[in-house]
């Protein structure tokens, strides 16, 4: 999904001319905001309150990328959604817009008082400011709640610097998230989510393998993104408006000869053999059925695929 696609499904601004305040006042929550995880959405929800309470406007301020990509690229950490997936999920949060900031090199150099002024510039009538309490941005990490407050008696906002949310005894973090994907307990990080965990990514162009089966797949691509263990799952895939019945295979296809072994992500849609290169596709877990395996030929595979097809049938049918 590209970026005009994701501009035109949520209300999403890319500057703050954009924006059209009717000289209303301007409440903004500020983040990465990656998985928009519960202690995310006391933050955003922080900035709808006080904009309900000043007939205001509530804006998520958040970046095309991880800052890292630009300052640190050998600390990436995988992502929890898709950027189309978090703009969604921000718009479900009744926000009346987000401004997505393009983290490119040039905006790496600004440091945390020159955005904060430019803020407060940009947006006229600026009420408040909310971001975690441990939320530092600007070159070499120089803004921090301490300047927001400092920046907010000159200039005339207030600001809300929120502690951490904590479920089960631990703070709630986008780093135990992926802890959790990466360990296959999707129920914690749902719970952590506030919302079921899925997976959204666009459909690519595969070597056909699974159609040469009887098996037609659609091929993920989920570069950079944080997956559950490799395995076989019952899943709900999500195309559009339209839902499916699938099975979804994490794995590096032990069975298939391959010069360079690939992660790959293959869905089979149960009744479907549409073309929808290009689209995204969003994957909502059910249920694992079995490990990755390798099989002695291409036909054994073929009849375990078929083994894996009727088990999530008869676990749908249930």
């Amino acid at each position: 999904m590209g970026p005009s696609t994701i501009l035109k499904s949520v209300n999403v601004i890319q500057s703050a001319s954009e924006l059209i305040t009717g000289g209303r006042k301007v409440c903004v929550a500020i983040g990465v905001f990656d998985g928009v995880h519960l202690g995310h959405q006391q933050v955003i929800r922080r900035a709808m309150a006080d904009a309900q309470q000043q007939d205001g406007l509530a804006v998520v301020i958040t970046f095309d990328r991880h800052p890292n990509a630009v300052v640190a690229p050998d600390r990436v950490p995988p992502s929890i959604q898709s950027l189309s997936q978090k703009l969604r999920t921000l718009d479900a949060l009744g926000v009346d817009a987000t401004w997505l900031i393009r983290f490119d090199e040039k905006f790496s150099q600004r440091t945390g008082e020159e955005f904060v002024r430019m803020l407060a510039g940009d947006f006229g009538k600026l009420y408040g400011v909310c971001v975690g309490s441990d939320f530092t941005f600007g070159r070499k990490r120089s803004g921090n709640v301490a300047l927001l407050n400092q920046l907010g008696q000159e200039l005339g906002f207030v600001v809300h610097g929120l502690s951490a949310v904590a479920l089960d005894g631990d703070v709630v973090s986008s780093t135990r998230i992926r802890e959790a994907i990466r360990t296959g307990n999707l129920y914690a990080a749902s719970q952590m989510l506030g919302r079921c965990y899925s997976l959204a990514a666009a459909v690519v162009q595969g070597d056909q393998l699974g159609r040469k089966l009887g098996f037609p797949t659609a091929n993920l691509d989920v570069k950079g993104m944080m997956l559950p263990p490799n395995g076989v799952y019952a899943v709900r895939a999500q195309v559009g408006e339209r839902w499916f019945r699938a099975v979804l295979n994490i794995g590096m296809r032990p069975t298939v000869s391959s010069a360079v072994p690939e992660l790959r992500v293959e869905v089979h849609l149960l009744g479907f053999e549409e073309e929808i290169y290009g689209q995204e596709m969003e994957i909502t877990f059910v249920e694992r059925l079995r490990d990755e395996q390798k099989f002695p030929s291409l036909d054994a595979l073929k009849e375990q695929i078929s083994e894996d097809v009727r088990s999530a049938e008869r676990l749908f049918g249930r």
